[in-house]
C-alpha cells in the first residue's frame, strides 16, 4: 500500500473500448481503403457491428439504395470473442486480487522507470560538501543521488478476436480492399496499433472469401471476404463504478539510513567516559 510520502497520479485506463477503437482506427486510417465506384475513386465506409447496430443497418437508408439493396462496397467490423489466455502474459504474470488491501498494493506493483531528482540530489550534495569541505558547492566526489521511481499497476492481458467483413459488388473492388490487409502487415501478418498513449498488437489469422456468382436468381451480385484478426491487448481499471481508476505511484529513493547506537538499559558503560576516550561527548 502506498505510504504517506508517496505521490499518486491517475492514468488513462485501457479498456475493451480502447482496443475496439484502435482496431477501427487501424482499418479506417492506417489502411485507408479506397476503391473505384460508379462515382469514381471513393473511400469505403466502415461500420461497427453490434447486436443493435446490425438491426439499424437493415433499416437505415444510408446503407441501402432506393430499391432496398445494400450499398456496396461496405466494410463491417465485429468483436467476435474475448479470452484470457494463460499462455499470453506479457513480460510478467498479471493478477487482479479481490481483497481491497491487496488491490491497493497492486496499484504500484511494477516499476516502470527511474528518473534523477536533480533538485534534491543537488541539495544533498551541497550539504555533504558543506560538511566535508566547508563550502556548499565545493567540487567533490559524491555518490548521493535521489531518484524518482514510477510504479504502475499490473495489467490483465486478453486475446480479442475480430471479424472484418469486406463486401463488394465487383471482383476488382474486392482486390482493391483485400490487398492492403495482405501487403501492409508483412510476411508475419503482424501489425501494431497505437492510440491515445496505448499500444496493442494485431495478427491476421485467416481470409475466408465467398460469392454468389453461381446463383442464377434475382439476388444482387456480391463478393464477400471475412478477415479474422487476433489482437493481443491488456485491461486496467477503467475508473467507473465497477473498478478504481489506475494510478501511477511516484516514490523517492533513500540515500542513506542512520541508526543510533543501541544501549542496554542497565550496566551499559558510557563510552566517552573512558580515560583513553576516542569518542566525543
Amino acid at each position: 500500500m502506498p505510504s504517506d510520502l508517496d505521490k499518486e497520479f491517475s492514468i488513462v485506463a485501457s479498456s475493451f473500448e480502447d482496443i475496439d477503437l484502435s482496431l477501427y482506427n487501424f482499418v479506417n486510417n492506417t489502411l485507408n481503403l479506397h476503391t473505384t465506384t460508379n462515382k469514381g475513386i471513393e473511400k469505403v465506409p466502415i461500420i461497427w457491428v453490434g447486436s443493435e447496430r446490425a438491426f439499424q443497418i437493415k433499416n437505415n437508408r444510408d446503407y441501402r439504395d432506393s430499391v432496398g439493396k445494400l450499398r456496396l462496397p461496405l466494410i463491417s467490423i465485429e468483436r467476435a470473442s474475448v479470452e484470457k489466455d494463460k499462455a499470453f502474459k506479457g513480460n510478467i504474470q498479471a493478477n487482479l486480487p479481490v481483497d481491497k488491501d491487496v488491490r491497493e498494493y497492486r496499484q504500484g506493483a511494477f516499476k516502470l522507470v527511474s528518473k534523477l531528482n536533480q533538485e534534491k540530489t543537488r541539495a544533498f550534495q551541497a550539504a555533504e560538501a558543506k560538511k566535508k569541505k566547508g563550502q556548499a558547492h565545493y567540487p567533490h566526489d559524491s555518490k548521493k543521488f535521489v531518484y524518482d521511481e514510477f510504479y504502475i499497476p499490473l495489467p490483465v492481458y486478453v486475446k480479442v478476436m475480430y471479424n472484418v467483413v469486406l463486401r463488394t459488388e465487383y471482383q476488382q473492388q474486392m482486390n482493391d480492399l483485400i490487398s492492403p490487409f495482405i501487403s501492409k502487415p508483412g510476411q508475419l501478418n503482424h501489425f501494431v496499433m497505437k492510440d491515445n498513449g496505448k499500444m496493442y498488437e494485431g495478427f491476421i489469422e485467416s481470409y475466408d472469401s465467398t460469392n454468389n456468382l453461381n446463383a442464377l436468381g434475382q439476388d444482387e451480385r456480391k463478393f464477400e471476404t471475412k478477415v479474422s484478426i487476433k489482437v493481443l491487448g491488456y485491461i486496467t481499471g477503467n475508473g467507473n463504478s465497477n473498478q478504481e481508476t489506475p494510478k501511477v505511484i511516484k516514490k523517492e529513493t533513500i540515500i542513506e539510513v542512520k541508526l543510533p547506537r543501541e544501549r542496554a538499559i542497565l550496566d551499559d558503560e558510557i563510552a566517552w567516559l573512558k580515560k583513553n576516550n576516542k569518542y566525543r561527548g
